[in-house]
């Protein structure tokens, strides 16, 4: 699944959930919650959203959603250590070594339901976009169109209600025959909209009840809350059950706001401010302004039950407060607890993040000419690895042929094949290369890369025993949930180039305790090499979609007498010609001028 896509309903789910939590919570503990607080654990949803779409990365935060990772899925054999190493120059020698890079076309096209979906959501975002942003003009200009109100009375009622409620910024109130309930509106410059007949009809108490109602939003950042909620239902425009938790939530701010405004009068002033609220039953501002301003009005039915509140209101006792901000932080913890999972699963899929306090990252971009490429080298002997291009050594990509080295590894080690039986005949099917219309033993089928042979061992092995290989050593997503005959050909099994080479030693050291003498024998099919006491072993891997080569890996290792250095490389270039050859030629190069082989 592309991991946009995941990460979206990853955190709808999350979303969803943290939904039906709180709808819970306030069900249960109902009468153990502030009118304030039933209003503000509603924040809450917008959590996951938040985590979902942070720029961990940009901030350099990457790290800590790393580290919450590795404590939901630990794994002791991964290597974490590295340390700087400086830049290499650049050789323009050429690979002598013959190294055969076969690969077949993976024919692709475009995924109709993905195509659909995306589709549909980017038109609904759109929709509502441009209503809200249809919403905001209008606003504008119902602004530019009211009048100021120069009533001197009035405007010293205002003054005496923002000193009440504690409000330093400047408030401008103005008066428009166009709205039938007052609302407040603006970001960085507040104002009061009032309609005309209000003010000709009101006493300057019932102008006084207004106002208070009114700055309380502002005071309670209503106005920003709201266009988050409006964010969250642009996001979200799709799941019925973020509407109706937006429309709840919308309700409790305006008890919320009541509640606010009644701890700031005594019982007289409780009772005129809930006669007042009666004028607004049913004088909804119109809907485009009600999106984005909060006000004083409702339906009869939202002006019901408040008129109830507030005949039934009483302060919050000390104890009440208590219990109240208890079961706020709980459930806050929960929410930060919750809502990274959408992010750190979905990133178990696409992106391997190493832990790199001692990793200082190196320039090899000369090595690489036009192609994007990552290259990882890691020094057993002082755990020390050197990484170019960060990003593209955690992203995870399609091994292709890299994979044989385990399929190998499986097949020994579930008796499918043996050191000393381990030949398959060709069926007589004409292959696209002629190293492959020929019987084939372990050695060669690594050799040539021939996938008929690995094909069928995977066959006798069996999509349930290689699930549970796979997952044994931590290979990359572990996903081999596509065809059995090609989930590593440019389908569902990716890995990291930063991976790739943690299995390498991980194989090398038999972390995963294999039999040693299969491992051997993978060996001796990857061996490429001998010169001077070093040995160098590797694989190629070519990704090929709709007959053009997209993917190039060369991954393996350099043993000699006194250290053993493991490399990863991958190439990718937009245009094709890029395989497993050209990412063998650059890191033989990358390789020698470090003088390593």
């Amino acid at each position: 699944m592309d991991a946009f896509v995941l990460r979206l309903f990853l955190s709808v789910g999350m979303t969803t959930f943290m939904i039906l939590a709180i709808f819970l919570i306030k069900k249960v503990f109902s009468e153990h919650i502030s009118v304030k607080m039933h209003y503000k654990i509603w924040y809450f949803i917008f959590v996951s959203l938040a985590t979902s779409v942070f720029p961990w990365r940009i901030l350099g935060l990457e790290g800590m959603l790393g580290n919450f990772k590795n404590l939901l899925f630990s794994n002791e054999d991964t290597l974490t250590k590295g340390n700087a190493i400086s830049k290499v120059g650049v050789s323009s020698t050429q690979n002598t070594d013959i190294l055969h890079d076969f690969s077949v076309s993976v024919n692709k096209s475009p995924d109709i339901l993905y195509s659909v979906f995306m589709v549909v959501w980017l038109t609904g975002i759109l929709i509502f976009l441009a209503v809200l942003i249809k919403s905001n003009i209008k606003l504008y200009q119902l602004k530019k169109s009211a009048k100021v109100i120069k009533d001197q009375n009035v405007n010293r009622v205002l003054e005496e209600c923002v000193k009440t409620v504690g409000i330093s910024r400047k408030i401008s109130l103005r008066e428009t025959p166009l709205i039938t309930s007052p609302f407040t509106f603006g970001l960085f410059k507040p104002y009061i909209l009032i309609p005309k007949k209000t003010r000709e009809t009101f006493s300057l108490k019932e102008l006084k009840y207004v106002f208070l109602h009114e700055l309380c939003h502002q005071k309670n950042k209503d106005v920003f809350i709201n266009y988050i909620m409006w964010f969250f239902q642009i996001i979200y425009w799709f799941n019925p059950l973020a509407w109706f938790a937006l429309k709840k939530m919308r309700t409790d701010r305006e008890f919320a706001c009541d509640g606010s405004v009644l701890n700031l009068l005594d019982e007289k002033g409780t009772i005129e401010y809930g006669h007042t609220i009666i004028h607004f039953a049913d004088r909804k501002q119109k809907r485009m302004h009600g999106l984005v301003a909060p006000g004083i009005g409702g339906t009869k039915k939202q002006i019901k039950q408040r008129i109830k509140n507030i005949v039934n209101y009483s302060r919050d006792s000390r104890q009440l407060k208590i219990k109240s901000k208890i079961i706020g932080w709980l459930l806050g913890a929960f929410a930060l607890l919750l809502a990274p999972l959408s992010t750190v699963t979905a990133s178990i899929q696409d992106v391997y993040q190493l832990l790199d306090e001692d990793v200082i990252y190196e320039d090899l971009s000369s090595y690489f000419d036009d192609n994007l490429g990552s290259f990882v080298l890691y020094n057993a002997s002082n755990e020390q690895y050197q990484i170019y291009n960060r990003k593209l050594s955690e992203q995870r990509v399609s091994p292709n042929s890299t994979y044989k080295i385990y399929s190998a590894l499986f097949a020994l080690e579930t008796g499918v094949l043996t050191p000393n039986s381990n030949t398959q005949k060709w069926d007589g099917s004409i292959y696209p290369f002629k190293e492959w219309n020929k019987n084939q033993n372990l050695s060669t089928a690594l050799g040539n890369s021939v996938n008929w042979y690995f094909q069928n061992i995977d066959q006798e092995i069996g999509r349930k025993q290689l699930q549970q290989y796979f997952g044994k050593i931590k290979y990359g997503n572990e996903d081999i949930s596509a065809d059995l005959d090609s989930y590593w050909m440019e389908s569902s099994l990716k890995i990291s180039p930063i991976e790739q080479v943690q299995l390498l030693y991980s194989l090398e050291e038999n972390k995963y305790g294999f039999n040693r003498k299969n491992i051997e024998e993978v060996k001796k099919g990857i061996l490429i090499d001998e010169q001077n006491d070093s040995q160098l072993y590797g694989k190629t891997g070519t990704g090929t979609i709709n007959g053009v080569d997209s993917n190039g890996w060369f991954i393996g290792f350099v043993k000699n007498a006194d250290n053993t250095y493991y490399f990863a490389l991958n190439v990718k270039n937009k245009n094709g010609k890029t395989n497993g050859s050209k990412a063998a030629k650059i890191a033989k190069e990358i390789l020698r001028d470090k003088n390593i082989y």
